[in-house]
């Protein structure tokens, strides 16, 4: 049985302002103060953002495990797809559906394209993040759902939800049901559960802060080459202790990482 997405822990209002950066700079504020290791926080595997037209996408996990490549399971839950939609339509968006293909390495069938999408769309979620194929893209792309995929594919083959609101491990990361998530034509990142709320502030303050230092002087320095390094370096060391007095940690370019 599936299990309950939490509610949403950010306001609408934050998650806007979330989608103005990109991921990477969303990353660079969560790693100044999340308890998780950082190698779990992102996707480690290759994957394509087949709408990066589309800018990042926010929005809260909603998990699906399939495997089109077994004919069985339409067999055994003949409902599957309409107790799907009625579970999708039950949680609080905006909402990201993630995927787990179980015939991974192989992709033998899409479960989503012009129809589940125009559906879940419908249904409040912004995008889908498929460990798997997609298709109809040009399709996909009019209903205004973002797609990042492992590959584009053909057939649905036997495509049809395995289960649903149970944790999945896409792109070499878990996913667990409710967590937000930012993607882009980067790739995407998982917030770690209780971590959401000083994930704005972070972002807001690293960014401001490579502004202010890193690429203030890296743009705008005017002198030799060697002046210019000085410059920088210098530009390091306000960039590491404005980070290390916030957070206590000096960040990419600081030295208490």
């Amino acid at each position: 049985m599936p299990t309950s997405n939490p509610s949403p822990k950010l306001p609408l209002p934050d998650l806007l302002k979330l989608r103005r950066w990109n991921t990477p700079t969303i990353y660079n504020g969560l790693e100044q103060y999340t308890k998780a290791d950082r190698k779990a926080i992102v996707n480690v595997e290759d994957v394509t953002d087949f709408m990066p037209h589309m800018g990042a996408m926010v929005g809260y996990a909603v998990t699906l495990v399939i495997e089109p490549g077994n004919p069985e399971h339409p067999k055994q839950q003949p409902d599957a797809w309409k107790e799907l939609f009625r579970y999708v339509a039950s949680i609080d968006g905006p909402k990201i559906m993630v995927y787990q293909d179980l015939d991974k390495p192989f992709t033998y069938g899409a479960c989503l394209g012009e129809v589940n999408g125009s559906i879940f769309r419908q249904l409040g979620c912004v995008g889908a993040i498929v460990d798997g194929a997609c298709r109809d893209l040009d399709e996909l792309s009019y209903t205004g759902m973002k797609v990042l995929a492992r590959r584009l594919g053909v057939s649905h083959a036997y495509g049809s939800p395995v289960r649903w609101g149970c944790a999945v491990e896409a792109f070499g990361i878990r996913v667990r049901p409710g967590q937000l998530i930012h993607a882009d034509k980067h790739g995407f990142l998982v917030v770690p559960e209780g971590e959401e709320a000083g994930l704005l502030e972070a972002t807001r303050f690293m960014d401001e802060n490579e502004c202010n230092t890193l690429i203030a002087a890296a743009r705008y320095t005017a002198g030799t080459p060697a002046q210019i390094a000085e410059a920088v370096c210098h530009a390091a060391d306000q960039f590491g202790e404005a980070s290390a007095g916030r957070f206590g940690r000096g960040g990419e370019w600081g030295s208490a990482q």
